[in-house]
């Protein structure tokens, strides 16, 4: 048997020398394409977005197989933030996932819990696994191999997380926190006013006790303004979600119908 090769997460890596994170969410695309094609387009990363869409696990496993191939590291939003769904997208290929609207440091806790092998989690062992090319190997070399390669991701979309950042980040094996800046600011009163101070000071306080606590901020539901998503990776944020793959394809569409009526004969 040839020699297991090191899996790596190409975002841990990107992050950990301070380098910028572009992602782009799938939604529409339920085949490997999208992965070739954000490879193709410059993309850092994906994120399927079963929150928001109904993709089967098995849909989303194939995408998550196709990036890691590639070597983009792909990620899923669960979309509740138990064990059956966080460790089946895992198992399924995913090298990260995306838990939404994580509260408190035990909600925190449960995900990584959730996520991570013993000793640093409770994920129960699958056997082999597609990340490692379906290899069986030892849990003592697969498990840790594993856990640093699978990346945790909380989503502050409400007042009372970012008010809780310093004690859900301070959890061990959270390594990021992506702010969904459509749900905070409908949960302060705020929807759609993008440019009010409360939300960049949901940013800086993010920023400010991910810096303390050599953790990182993403920016998240700010596709439409690309002055903000400038400002905070200005502040420190070093990953962004710049939209999705439905909103490119219309985008794209709707030009190419523009040009064309606006044609004179």
């Amino acid at each position: 048997m040839a020699d297991t090769p090191l899996l790596t997460n190409n975002v841990r890596e990107m992050l950990k020398r301070g380098e910028v994170v572009a992602s782009v969410t799938v939604r529409l695309v339920r085949t490997i394409e999208i992965a070739m094609m954000a490879k193709t387009a410059g993309f850092d990363t994906i994120y399927v977005d079963m929150e928001h869409n109904s993709f089967s696990i098995a849909e989303c496993g194939q995408i998550c197989m196709a990036a890691t191939a590639i070597g983009i590291a792909p990620f899923v939003r669960v979309p509740s933030n138990t064990p059956d769904w966080i460790s089946r997208v895992l198992d399924a290929g995913a090298m990260g996932v995306i838990a939404p609207h994580v509260g408190s440091a035990a909600e925190a806790m449960a995900v990584v819990a959730a996520a991570k092998f013993p000793p640093l989690g409770e994920r129960s062992a699958a056997g082999a696994l597609p990340h490692m090319q379906y290899r069986s190997l030892p849990p003592a070399q697969a498990n840790p191999t594993m856990n640093n390669a699978t990346m945790v991701i909380v989503q502050f979309e409400n007042e009372a997380s970012v008010e809780a950042a310093e004690e859900i980040m301070s959890v061990e094996g959270v390594d990021m926190v992506l702010i969904g800046s459509n749900d905070l600011l409908a949960d302060m009163g705020l929807v759609g006013q993008y440019d009010h101070p409360k939300l960049r000071a949901a940013y800086q306080r993010s920023i400010d006790v991910c810096n303390k606590l050599g953790k990182h901020v993403g920016v998240g539901g700010l596709s439409s303004r690309a002055d903000l998503m400038a400002e905070f990776v200005q502040m420190g944020a070093r990953y962004v979600s710049t939209g999705t793959d439905t909103q490119f394809l219309l985008g794209a569409l709707a030009a190419k119908a523009k040009q064309v009526k606006d044609l004179k004969g």
